[in-house]
């Protein structure tokens, strides 16, 4: 394991360590299960009531998104739209208006490795029971997906599927919009330092109070073990691995992250992390990144302003995207970390 550095934008500025005089307070954590995974959030404030207040403020803020965007909740908003979008357009809220509208860029920035209509085929999948779509149930599926048959009416604020079975599933970008938001909330009550995080997607505001976060990457294959350290301030994460949901077949892993022009998993990556500005764009990219393989994701993420990616590959072996590499982190008085590529 090694700590890697991250570019100037990302390092606590120097005027911060001045601040370690600052006023009494306390860190305060709170943790729930909401969107099939962990939320968890840790801040720094000088009032306790203002603390508590600010947590609860998270909580409620990832229940309401859960009810809104997630698919088992048959009265949420995406269950309306899977239910209805290829009968008539449906309504949408200005946030998924937006949403949708967005994840609609990265369908086509990435070529359709980023598609929210793979869920025609992803439904399919039992990862519990260690079944996949075969044959005519595949191809079936497959043709109900592609982005460019989402009909998105921007000034209407309508959806409309153009393909009957047609699905589409955010869990490859509600939680990176859920810490933005949060973030956001957080900033609105004064506060100044705090990590909110949802399983695998964080976003830092400030630094611990002159000190960098420390956000690890898990090491994909060794159960608490950790292959790199991200020292980070004002930064979105996002990590995609195939070992979060998966079962083996055939000697084949088939995990949770789909290639929705082929409706299979792919393989030759075993983890990307993305680090940018928002954690929609954090989240997107490191599906993204996965699909499309380490070559053809790393110049993709060279082409994005204030992006970068930590991946491991199918043998193990850390790849970085340039600005965390030896050229950019020597003109900055920083060393290569080793091992990396």
């Amino acid at each position: 394991m090694f700590a890697l550095p991250k570019l100037d934008a990302r390092r606590p500025a120097p005027a911060r360590f001045a601040s370690l005089v600052a006023a009494e307070g306390a860190w305060y954590t709170r943790a729930e299960p909401i969107m099939g995974t962990a939320i968890r959030v840790e801040l720094w404030s000088t009032q306790r009531a203002l603390a508590e207040q600010a947590m609860a403020a998270v909580m409620t803020e990832m229940h309401r998104i859960d009810r809104c965007m997630s698919p088992h909740h048959a009265y949420s908003e995406l269950s309306r739209i899977n239910r209805d979008a290829a009968f008539a357009p449906v309504p949408l809220s200005a946030e998924m208006a937006g949403l949708l509208a967005r994840a609609i860029e990265f369908s086509a920035l990435s070529g359709g490795a980023f598609d929210i209509s793979y869920a025609a085929v992803g439904q399919l999948y039992d990862y519990r029971r260690g079944l996949r779509p075969e044959g005519a149930a595949l191809d079936h599926a497959r043709a109900a997906v592609g982005w460019q048959h989402l009909v998105l009416n921007p000034q209407a604020r309508t959806l409309r599927f153009a393909r009957h079975g047609m699905r589409i599933d955010l869990g490859g970008f509600a939680k990176g919009h859920a810490v933005d938001r949060c973030i956001a909330l957080l900033r609105e009550r004064g506060i100044e330092h705090a990590m909110v995080s949802a399983g695998g997607d964080s976003h830092v505001l400030g630094d611990r109070r002159g000190r960098p976060w420390n956000v690890a990457i898990r090491d994909p294959r060794r159960e608490g073990g950790v292959v790199a350290l991200l020292p980070l301030q004002d930064t979105a994460v996002s990590t995609s691995g195939d070992y979060e949901r998966y079962f083996e077949r055939d000697g084949e892993r088939c995990h949770h992250i789909l290639d929705p022009r082929s409706g299979r998993s792919p393989t030759g990556l075993r983890s990307v992390t993305i680090l940018a500005d928002d954690g929609l764009t954090a989240e997107a990219l490191s599906k993204t990144l996965f699909v499309l393989g380490l070559e053809r994701g790393m110049a993709l993420v060279e082409g994005q302003a204030g992006v970068d990616a930590v991946v491991v590959d199918d043998q193990g072996r850390l790849h970085c995207s340039s600005g965390l590499q030896a050229g950019n982190a020597a003109a900055s008085g920083k060393t290569a970390p080793p091992g990396a590529r």
